[in-house]
């Protein structure tokens, strides 16, 4: 186990999380306890185990000023996300979904740029009757947060493709085998009193975990070469897929990506996912057991900043970690990874043909969010939709949201219902509104330092102007702002990061791509809000006249790189952040 070095014979100093985890009884700690208590929110202990159950903590951070006149403490709130591996949905689940967020939460559903659903305002007097709704439609909260491996992401499009339709069938299998074992959220949520045998310290309850799980949480995904709508390398582990005939033969296994950070800490940083070895598809969930296992024993439990999986294999070296990989973890010889390079990603936004008779419609979610505002009745409107036709729902790693099996007949009637409600059909965006994503920050994230989700929909108005009046509009640039360092709406991959600093500033990243493929570089930091368009379109004057043919902001900016952009703001090199 890869902690602390030890000093003088001494063990290495364990974070606290890691006792919390060792005495929680398999998760439970006094949840079940605290439940009971007619109190407004969770303690401090209770609130670390509720995130292995699929639940933050909150509080709305707009409330602080009145409250804090008042005299009344915070408002606490609960946000519970969903595990739905690949983004799948049924209509009757995304049905009971939409009634839960209406009895429970807030009135929205917040899809993630993980394929999975926030519930956001839910009060700690009625999450217990929430996750009970939840699995009532068969959808559950089980590690989808905390320190397992979370939720497993595959490429949504219903398509009647194999390469497709395994990563799916792989995902679901991989999502099934590494779920938590204990029946602590049974116990705590599903049925009130009752304790399972299982409850004490026994041994077994969790041969993969142990008993005090992972030292950090675990994202993994399944991509394809020429669509990786689900930024496989921002991933702990990836299955890249080799295709041959239009058909999966085998896939890359890759480890390491990551993109939290922390401001001033310089150990810490984003890293993309590199390829350890090829596996073939019979292979795949005994190779996702083997690398969490090799994370597991390998991370890093005595500082949680520096624990993630990114760290051991950028620390160590792919060759050490290989060696070691394939010496303790794999009981086959390990066959070298092959050349699979990116070639492109799928929105797959607007009408498409499945391929066996029927057809899906992708749409674009700013931010995710689909509530009723002003003339733009989303909500409703999908509601309207899914009980009407029964299609199946399915969610995108952009945070969009994509409705499948629909008869053909069917998609004059949904096109005039996308009209009744105001939602716009995505051939009416622009590309750079279709390619922005935002996490949900202030109000409800307590790590936020800026805001995100309220900020961007503004920068994207006045730059989707400038780039109209520059000729522009048709290339796809995608901007991605976060409230923090920790890069939930994954900023710094993107043709444009915007990353929150402090009150309405931000740090400015450029040189990513809408493949994913390659990190992008700091070039200013604390730029206002009010100054990231101008500032853009400074950059977007020298690369109209500049770029090669076919070339992206992204790309060019590569290709320029830091000091001539710098150059051309007219500003210094960036300090280290």
């Amino acid at each position: 186990m890869a902690t602390e070095p030890v000093v003088d014979g001494e063990e290495p100093k364990l974070s606290a999380v890691e006792g919390l985890k060792e005495s929680s009884r398999w998760l439970r700690g006094t949840l079940a306890e605290e439940l009971a208590q007619d109190t407004d929110h969770f303690s401090d202990d209770a609130k670390q185990l509720l995130k292995f159950h699929g639940s933050y903590q909150q509080e709305d951070r707009d409330a602080r000023k009145t409250r804090s006149k008042e005299g009344v403490g915070k408002h606490y709130m609960m946000m519970v996300r969903l595990k739905l591996p690949g983004g799948k949905l049924t209509s009757a689940q995304y049905l009971a979904l939409d009634d839960i967020s209406g009895r429970h939460a807030n009135s929205t559903l917040r899809l993630t740029t993980r394929q999975s659903i926030q519930f956001h305002g839910i009060l700690k007097a009625n999450i217990r009757q929430s996750l009970r709704d939840m699995n009532a439609a068969l959808v559950s909260s089980l590690g989808a947060c905390g320190d397992v491996n979370r939720n497993v992401l595959a490429c949504p499009a219903p398509l009647n493709d194999q390469p497709r339709l395994e990563a799916q069938r792989l995902a679901d299998a991989v999502a099934a085998h590494l779920a938590p074992r204990s029946n602590a959220y049974h116990d705590v949520w599903l049925n009130g009193e009752k304790l399972s045998p299982d409850a004490g310290q026994a041994d077994g309850v969790e041969p993969i975990y142990g008993k005090v799980y992972l030292p950090r949480k675990f994202k993994a995904a399944f991509g394809l070469p020429h669509d990786n709508c689900v930024d496989l390398y921002a991933n702990d582990l990836g299955f890249l897929a080799e295709i041959a005939n239009g058909r999966t033969i085998g896939y890359n296994v890759t480890v390491g990506g990551g993109f939290g950070r922390t401001s001033g800490n310089k150990t810490t940083f984003p890293f993309l996912g590199q390829a350890l070895f090829y596996a073939e598809p019979d292979e795949v969930v005994q190779a996702a057991e083997s690398v969490i296992k090799f994370f597991r024993d390998h991370g890093n439990r005595g500082d949680r900043k520096r624990a993630r999986l990114k760290y051991v294999v950028h620390d160590w070296g792919m060759e050490k970690v290989r060696e070691v990989f394939a010496r303790d973890y794999w009981s086959k010889p390990l066959r070298l990874p092959r050349e699979l390079p990116i070639a492109g990603t799928d929105l797959h936004h607007g009408w498409h043909s499945q391929g066996n008779g029927k057809s899906f419609l992708g749409l674009s979610i700013e931010s995710g969010r689909i509530k009723d505002e002003g003339a733009l009745r989303l909500r409703t409107g999908l509601r309207t939709i899914v009980e009407r036709f029964k299609p199946i729902v399915r969610i995108t790693a952009q945070q969009d949201i994509l409705l499948g099996d629909i008869d053909s007949a069917n998609r004059p009637a949904i096109d005039q219902l996308l009209v009744e409600h105001g939602i716009p059909r995505p051939e009416s965006l622009s590309q750079v509104r279709k390619w922005s994503m935002a996490c949900p920050a202030i109000p409800t994230c307590g790590l936020a330092l800026t805001e995100s989700e309220r900020s961007l929909p503004g920068t994207i108005d006045e730059l989707e102007r400038t780039m109209i009046e520059m000729g522009l509009a048709d290339e796809a640039l995608s901007v991605r702002m976060t409230g923090c360092p920790n890069g939930c709406a994954r900023p710094y991959n993107s043709d444009v990061g915007l990353v929150g600093r402090s009150g309405d500033k931000y740090t400015l990243f450029v040189g990513g791509s809408t493949r994913g493929e390659r990190l992008n570089f700091v070039l200013q930091d604390l730029v206002p809000r009010g100054q990231i368009v101008p500032t853009l379109r400074k950059l977007l004057d020298r690369y109209k006249t500049d770029r090669t043919s076919s070339e992206s902001f992204g790309d060019w900016c590569t290709r320029q790189g830091v000091e001539a952009l710098c150059g051309t703001l007219g500003i210094g090199l960036p300090k280290p952040i």
